[in-house]
């Protein structure tokens, strides 16, 4: 059987514009039994094929417990074929939380109904293997032991929330369980060659009395057959070909920013490299320089030594200069006494007087004075 793929954004919101398979998948998903749906007021449906690239709908489920009570939770399905941001999931939660829509009706505490998020994501998470990921919030006291009592409790649920997410890509034909029946009409795997809009179900793997399941599979066909559905999908196909081309470019940009860091950074490893090399040299440099201002200190202490000697050996030369002079003065003097004592003896000898008395009365040894008689001789 071929059938139009659920994936498209055009189609999903076909599907789940049947109250009944809303709650068949609904109820798989939540593996509780939704006994109503009804859509709320603020649903999105990604028509205009904006820039955004998720679709939504919010839905106001009913769930019967197994004690047969019943009590009203709030759905939010977002679905989305490429990686998305975060931060447009978080705001279309802040949008639920702030809605007054979403309180809990006769609640005079203004309690928000609970809410459950599910997400079906046409690309995997991570490192995630598991297809289908249940988020489940728990509450725990200072020493991490999980706290029961009392909970749950309004006012926790009403500020807290559990996800489910599903990856699309994880779901290849293996079927454990009634929720891997219901979303294996979302296997990609099953894509028919000739196009990516349509998927080839084999019959045989839903029985006829799986009615639930029957009913999804009648709503794709019809899907498939519908001229208006096909142009929508050629047209979400034209608009998913033009981001996955503007992300192709991306990539290509980023790649090519990516060389050219992967070079810039090759060449300031180059230049590090070259500087580290100069500053070696430099530091071989400094210290050649530090040797020879060393060097220069010791040659300048010798040359301070020398200089205090030459000037100890030029003070003592001063004083044995002046010790001269006074020598040569005195003996100028005394050698104007000798002249002074010859003359007084030449004029006594020539007087007639011995050399004894003239010996006697100048007070000198007569030999000096025979001698200087013996010399004018």
């Amino acid at each position: 059987m071929i059938v139009a793929n659920p994936i498209y954004d055009i189609v999903f919101k076909y599907l789940m514009e049947d109250e009944r398979i809303a709650r068949t998948i609904l109820s798989a998903l939540l593996k509780k039994d939704v006994v109503a749906v009804e859509v709320r007021p603020h649903e999105y449906a990604n028509d205009k094929r904006d820039k955004l690239s998720v679709f939504r709908i919010d839905f106001g489920a009913t769930i019967e417990e197994e004690d047969g009570s019943r009590h009203l939770i709030l759905i939010e399905l977002q679905k989305t074929w490429l990686p998305t941001e975060t931060l447009r999931f978080r705001q279309y939660l802040g949008v639920q939380y702030e809605s007054p829509h979403n309180i809990q009706p006769g609640s005079r505490e203004g309690y928000a109904i609970p809410m459950v998020c599910v997400y079906i994501l046409g690309h995997k998470v991570g490192d995630i293997e598991e297809p289908v990921l249940y988020v489940r919030h728990q509450s725990y006291d200072y020493n991490g032991n999980r706290v029961t009592k009392g909970l749950p409790d309004p006012f926790v649920d009403s500020l807290t929330h559990d996800s489910i997410i599903v990856q699309i890509p994880r779901l290849r034909g293996q079927v454990n369980n009634r929720l891997d029946k219901v979303l294996s009409i979302f296997d990609q795997t099953r894509k028919t060659k000739a196009s990516q809009q349509m998927l080839d179900i084999d019959d045989d793997f839903y029985p006829e009395d799986d009615t639930e399941m029957q009913r999804i599979l009648k709503r794709l066909l019809m899907a498939a057959t519908d001229a208006d559905m096909r142009m929508d999908m050629n047209v979400e196909d034209e608009y998913y070909s033009i981001i996955e081309k503007q992300d192709t470019e991306i990539l290509m940009r980023d790649r090519e920013i990516a060389e050219k860091n992967v070079q810039l950074a090759e060449k300031n490893a180059q230049l590090n490299e070259k500087n580290a090399q100069l500053n070696e040299k430099n530091a071989q440099l400094n210290e050649k320089n530090a040797q020879l201002n060393e060097k220069n200190a010791q040659l300048d202490e010798k040359n301070a030594q020398l200089n205090e000697k030459n000037a100890q050996l030029d003070e003592k030369n001063a004083q044995l200069n002046e010790k001269n002079a006074q020598l040569n003065e005195k003996n100028a003097q005394l050698n104007e006494k000798n002249a002074q004592l010859s003359s007084s003896i030449r004029m006594l000898f020539a007087a007639g007087m011995s050399p004894d008395s003239i010996a006697k009365g100048l007070g000198v040894d007569v030999e000096v004075v025979n001698g200087l008689i013996q010399k004018d001789k």
